[in-house]
């Protein structure tokens, strides 16, 4: 019986955290993930020939994506009534999000679950990556640096006072450092992570790629 309890426990939880096409508008609070472009590039964007990997673009912190969540899981590819974006929408967000492909599958598999318009949602996630300072010594990276995942944690809590480190996790991938995810409330103001969105990368020794 204790292992029935068990597995019913975990099947409940795996549910909850990737089940799909739930009902839109039916979320706690957002976490908005900036995604380090040179390791996106590095893990997936060079084999794409991605345009948001052509030298010279000098992008550090992207928007990677603005997800509703719940305290406990997610919800992806809800079912909503609003269209899908066009394309000019798509490509009026590759200033913020590297591409306009990347923008139009954050609205694919998060956006929709938001309950708002395309042009809404959108609206709403530069908005967020505005309420968040990119620190400036990210600019300078033009060599790979081997570093404590910690150090980019504090050089956020240094670039915005408001921010504690229970509302920010830096994730790595592959020895990466991937993604910077900050939690915030459905009016974007900075908020406590979920436990299951509160996973730091422990690495001393992850690589940040240089900007390209």
């Amino acid at each position: 019986m204790r292992l029935l309890a068990l597995l019913l426990a975990v099947f409940c939880w795996a549910g909850a955290a990737r089940a799909e096409g739930e009902r839109a508008e039916e979320f706690d609070y957002y976490v908005m993930s900036l995604s380090w472009s040179a390791a996106w590039c590095a893990l997936e964007g060079d084999a794409r020939r991605d345009p948001q990997c052509d030298a010279g673009r000098g992008l550090t912190f992207v928007l990677h994506g603005l997800w509703p969540q719940y305290e406990t899981g997610w919800p992806s590819y809800c079912r909503t009534g609003q269209r899908d974006p066009t394309r000019a929408e798509t490509a009026a967000m590759a200033d913020v999000m590297g591409g306009a492909g990347a923008a139009f599958y954050q609205w694919k598999k998060h956006g929709r679950c938001s309950g708002l318009s395309p042009s809404e949602y959108y609206r709403t996630a530069r908005d967020a990556f505005g309420r968040v300072a990119i620190p400036d010594l990210f600019k300078g990276v033009s060599r790979p640096l081997t570093l404590p995942a910690s150090v980019v944690e504090e050089a956020f809590l240094e670039a915005n006072p408001g921010l504690s480190r229970d509302q920010v996790t830096i994730t790595c991938k592959d020895g990466l450092i991937q993604e910077a995810r900050i939690c915030l409330t459905r009016d974007l103001e900075f908020r406590r992570c979920g436990t299951d969105v509160i996973r730091d990368c422990r690495l001393k020794d992850a690589l940040l790629e240089p900007v390209r």
